[in-house]
């Protein structure tokens, strides 16, 4: 799970600070202020994971990529190729990590969060280059182990350094140490350099691990369809647009995937969790996927509005269902321990589905599938104020506790854009609500009240 983010020089973002990241993140700001750059930023990260070229230090992304961001002159806070992009990452460890020194027994460290910070700047060809990154292995909130690896002006001069462990040549020529890979990566040679290195694979694969289980939801979903395929694939999750929601259902149905909303709650099967969960949210009476003919690859989608409603396919009625479907689909399908970044989930619905939506995402983040916790972990932007009041009140129900949610304000401060977090107690009160959040609610209250005695005082003269 991720617990923090802090970016320099992308985008809008001249710098972030220290983003805590919480099981349940809401983001909330005005049009074109920066916020979904954020989880852009990820993305390109994870597909630089996924990507087979290990000299490319930033995969920005092309027509067939999860993001495409463009140059890395278009990344650059101002297009300034002259700064460097700088970015960190703080996740806690699905289990424990413990290096031992292969060199000494009695040296060994263990943590339970991993910290990433990467310096990447620009090469003669203008494109992102691995300056340097720095892991640390924390136990709690001491850090254990640190190690730095930086590109010099020539081999020689690269850099790798470790403490408190020291890390010890291998024996022969003293090759130079190779520069790093990606922007997170040591070079295989590099730790062949060494006879104590080999724990620096682990730091790098607990990185692929972490960005691996990243899921994102664009803010448009693909209108419903009349007839979905689907010829029995496991799909990785609903897609960026929502276009495989239904074949994820379907896959998850057929391996009799079950889940239930938290802790010693009713447990159900994967489509009829989600089926109960679209009831439940008040758009409408019933959902079924089902297969059009027996040994066909096509399913059609039926629902009811109501319940003396005719059965009717997804395609015909209110849009707001095919929109907030894939939503659901992602926050209950993606892996157990991944981290979904969704952006405006609530299009579509109207305001009491907004608000029944927050009980949705506290659901995914307490939600159990074989037993076990899921603990997942959900980053959402909206601007809905229905859903953050709904979270208000479950807070001050103890259905969730306020360290289990962080809300944050994005803004634009002059040419860069700033983030603020909003304090929210054990009440549920928001103790530091930013100027205008939501408009300014109190000053068209006040202005309709006077439009509407000026409008009185005006007829009551005309009838005099």
């Amino acid at each position: 799970m991720l617990t923090e983010l802090h970016i320099k020089n992308f985008k809008a973002w001249r710098d972030t600070g220290p983003i805590r990241l919480a099981p349940l993140t809401v983001i909330f700001g005005a049009n074109s202020s920066g916020k979904s750059s954020l989880g852009h930023l990820l993305l390109a990260l994870k597909q630089t994971v996924q990507l087979a070229d290990r000299k490319r230090a930033l995969h920005l992304g092309d027509e067939n990529s999860l993001i495409d961001l463009g140059t890395f002159a278009d990344c650059l806070y101002a297009h300034d190729l002259t700064q460097s992009l700088e970015l960190s990452l703080r996740w806690r460890l699905p289990s424990a990590l413990t290096v031992k020194n292969a060199l000494d027994a009695s040296q060994s460290y263990r943590g339970d969060e991993l910290w990433l910070s990467s310096t990447l700047r620009t090469d003669k060809a203008e494109q992102p280059q691995t300056a340097a990154f720095t892991y640390r292995l924390f136990d709690g909130k001491a850090q254990v182990l640190e190690v730095e690896h930086s590109r010099g002006t020539s081999p020689s001069q690269t850099i790798l350094d470790c403490s408190p462990l020291k890390l010890v040549r291998a024996q022969g020529r003293a090759w130079s140490v190779e520069p790093p890979e990606k922007f997170y990566r040591f070079a295989d040679r590099t730790l062949l350099r060494y006879q104590n290195a080999d724990f620096l694979a682990d730091f790098a694969l607990r990185t692929e691990q972490v960005l691996e289980q990243l899921y994102f939801l664009g803010p448009l979903r693909r209108p419903a369809r009349r007839v979905y395929q689907w010829s029995g694939d496991t799909v990785p999750d609903v897609g960026a647009q929502g276009e495989y929601a239904i074949p994820a259902i379907l896959a998850a149905t057929a391996q009799d995937r079950r889940l239930n909303r938290g802790y010693r709650q009713l447990t159900k099967r994967f489509d009829e969790f989600i089926a109960r969960w679209l009831t439940d949210l008040g758009i409408i009476h019933s959902f079924a996927v089902r297969q059009v003919a027996e040994g066909r690859k096509e399913y059609e989608v039926l629902v009811k509005t109501h319940r003396d409603a005719c059965e009717v396919r997804l395609t015909d009625v209110g849009f707001g269902v095919s929109q907030v479907l894939p939503a659901l689909v992602q926050a209950f399908y993606a892996p157990a321990g991944s981290t979904v970044w969704m952006e405006q989930p609530e299009i579509h619905l109207h305001p009491m589905a907004q608000s029944n939506l927050a009980d949705v995402f506290i659901s995914a983040i307490k939600s159990y599938e074989a037993s076990s916790p899921r603990n997942m972990q959900l980053i959402i932007e909206t601007h809905s104020e229905h859903l953050l009041t709904r979270l208000q009140r479950r807070v001050a129900e103890q259905a969730i506790s306020a360290d289990e949610v962080a809300i944050y304000f994005v803004n634009r401060r002059g040419a860069a854009a700033d983030i603020e977090a909003l304090r929210l107690n054990i009440f549920g009160e928001i103790e530091n609500w930013p100027p205008n959040f939501f408009g300014d609610e109190m000053g068209d209250i006040a202005a309709r009240t006077l439009a509407a005695l000026q409008r009185q005082a005006t007829a009551g003269g005309d009838d005099s």
